[in-house]
């Protein structure tokens, strides 16, 4: 959407007060906003509920308003111009503010403990968060805590848009990692599980070239996860699996494994606990195998600039204590 008359030279008051005089709305911002995380207009207007004729006419009035060009059409969409980026970027601090706001607000009128948002990767969900949780619900009954478990790559990208106080995962190679504050705190250990009774555990131990000739339950494509068993395949000289299917799910991933003759890569701390469950979701075996996969340390993570309320600082310390124990 380069519109280069927009850089006329009448003057713009650039100030607060001069640009919401001018127009400048709260569903423009959150236009801005949805095109960045989205890369289409139309993908856009759908996050918005908004058709995408009318997501593009509210773009030329920010445009207009702006007197400057914010979007840019590129080969799968578009993307913002460096004014675009700056708008984006400050708007995510507004709604930021007036999240902290409305949850300031709320702990005031209730006499709640507060509030936390937290995202993480599923291995240390299951090994520090939920003991930290534990400890936290123990001594401040009134908190409440909200906890998405994602991969790093939505998580990361929810932290930016300010949906979670901090996450614990890894940065994406494609995210400038200057946007974060992090403290690498463990690593998380993969392994392969099956059903219970699966081919391959008659085998022993089973090396790559057994491997490809089974459907495989994969993370999404780009997820740190996905490119670390690619990677071991690659090494191993094995050609990748011919049936692939992607789910983030650890629910749907344990169910096709359990009803098929599927194979999943999955943090070795959520496949024992599943696997010594006892209900049907336990019949779920670790399959031996000499595969190598190798997936980067992860960490606790905080969006730059941003301080953590008190309800959150006290989940964070704690992880990070469960972490060095």
């Amino acid at each position: 959407m380069d519109h280069p008359a927009l850089l006329s030279s009448v003057p713009v008051d650039y100030s607060e007060r001069g640009i919401f005089r001018s127009g400048l709305k709260m569903s423009h911002l959150q236009l801005i906003l949805a095109i960045e995380d989205h890369g289409q207009i139309s993908a856009a207007a759908d996050a918005l509920s908004i058709s995408q004729p009318a997501a593009s006419r509210m773009l030329g009035e920010v445009e207009a308003i702006l007197k400057a060009p914010l979007c840019a059409r590129i080969a799968r969409g578009v993307e913002l111009t460096q004014y675009g980026r700056a708008l984006a970027r400050r708007a995510r601090t507004v709604f930021l503010e007036l999240r902290e706001t409305a949850r300031e607000i709320n702990e005031l009128r209730t006499g709640s403990g507060g509030s936390v948002s937290l995202g993480s990767v599923t291995g240390p969900a299951v090994n520090l968060a939920v003991p930290a949780i534990r400890q936290v619900s123990t001594a401040y009954p009134g908190i409440e805590i909200s906890i998405q478990i994602e991969n790093s790559n939505v998580l990361v990208r929810e932290l930016l848009s300010a949906r979670h106080d901090f996450v614990i995962g890894r940065i994406p190679d494609d995210m400038d990692p200057r946007q974060f504050n992090l403290i690498e705190i463990g690593e998380e250990d993969v392994c392969l599980i099956v059903r219970e009774g699966h081919p391959l555990l008659e085998k022993g131990i089973v090396n790559p070239a057994d491997l490809p000739g089974y459907d495989w339950v994969f993370q999404p494509s780009g997820t740190l996860l996905r490119r670390a068993v690619e990677d071991s395949f690659l090494s191993a000289g094995t050609p990748l699996p011919a049936t692939i299917i992607n789910t983030s799910s650890i629910i749907l991933t344990i169910s096709i494994v359990r009803n098929t003759n599927a194979i999943a890569p999955v943090a070795r701390d959520v496949a024992n606990l599943i696997a010594s469950n006892g209900s049907q979701a336990g019949e779920i075996r670790i399959l031996p195998t000499d595969v190598n996969i190798k997936i980067r340390p992860y960490s606790l993570i905080t969006a730059r600039g941003r301080a953590l309320p008190p309800s959150a600082k006290l989940l964070y310390d704690l992880i990070l204590k469960q972490s060095t124990a």
